[in-house]
């Protein structure tokens, strides 16, 4: 098991100006970090991978759709456009030195229609990610497909809908990752829903019921670390928290006022509750 913490706490495109910001998480005893990768083309993934290589540090990445990417879209050339963007995804993981790449892959967020998921759109996620998967195994790389709540996205909102598609596509590189914030909303039972999904879950984002400093809010922390010690889960624990320093980011994610003293904060006490809860469970 690895704890790391997603760099969206500070950029949503990292670059040489964001090496300090790689020290401070080796210095805090972080095992790695999650950069977003919104656009593959974003940042100087090669360069970003020597900086973590000095320090041992671990990476993952985080991927998000747009409207002219969409893998459940009726239009077969925006359903390609879909797949193109994550094959650009894996691509820049490579020149990152990435083990997984994470994220809602299947459809925009925030892209609400005023109805639930139709058949159609459920084949046409699972055949884009099945196609990615394929892309990704070759570069030995896994995909943790996230299922997000009811107000962000229509097509995935629990473990098990994410875990039918994950079985139908039948990628061994293709699991699901499980959000602590998300499934505070949609899972009657998280820790139940840890232990049904099992091993198809290769990624956790931890991350307060107020995507402020993990341990701080309401989240039900005992149950869901017990569930995944009895999966055997050895995968990354990695910290997923929003601020406001990013306009762009607060304005995605619903932040308007401040949620915590400092990242420096938020991130020794959020490493701190990820171990102790850890070695209790």
């Amino acid at each position: 098991m690895k704890i790391g913490i997603n760099l969206l706490l500070w950029t949503a495109a990292a670059d040489e100006n964001h090496f300090s910001v790689l020290d401070d998480v080796k210095r805090w005893g972080y095992d790695g970090f999650e950069l977003p990768m919104f656009d593959p083309a974003c940042s100087p993934w090669k360069k970003i991978a020597a900086h973590a290589d000095g320090l041992g540090l671990g990476r993952t990445a985080v991927t998000i759709m747009s409207n002219e990417a969409n893998p459940v879209s009726p239009d077969a050339a925006v359903r390609r456009k879909g797949l193109e963007h994550l094959e650009r995804c894996i691509d820049a993981c490579v020149e990152l030195g990435a083990d997984t790449l994470v994220g809602p892959m299947y459809s925009p967020c925030g892209g609400l229609v005023g109805r639930g998921r139709t058949e159609d759109e459920f084949n046409w996620a699972c055949d884009v990610l099945e196609q990615a998967a394929d892309y990704a195994a070759k570069a030995d790389l896994v995909l943790a497909m996230e299922p997000l709540n009811r107000f962000e996205t229509y097509v995935f909102n629990s473990l098990e809908d994410g875990l039918r598609m994950v079985e139908q596509a039948g990628r061994s590189n293709l699991g699901l990752l499980f959000d602590t914030f998300h499934a505070n909303l949609e899972e009657k039972d998280p820790a139940a829903s840890i232990r049904k999904a099992g091993g198809r879950i290769v990624h956790v984002h931890i991350s307060e019921n107020d995507r402020s400093t993990p341990g701080s809010g309401q989240i039900h922390w005992k149950p869901v670390f017990d569930a995944l010690k009895a999966i055997g889960y050895d995968r990354w624990l990695t910290i997923e928290a929003f601020g406001r320093s990013m306009p762009e980011v607060a304005a995605a994610t619903c932040i308007w006022r401040s949620m915590f003293e400092s990242e420096e904060q938020l991130a020794t006490d959020g490493l701190k509750h990820i171990q102790d809860s850890w070695r209790t469970a």
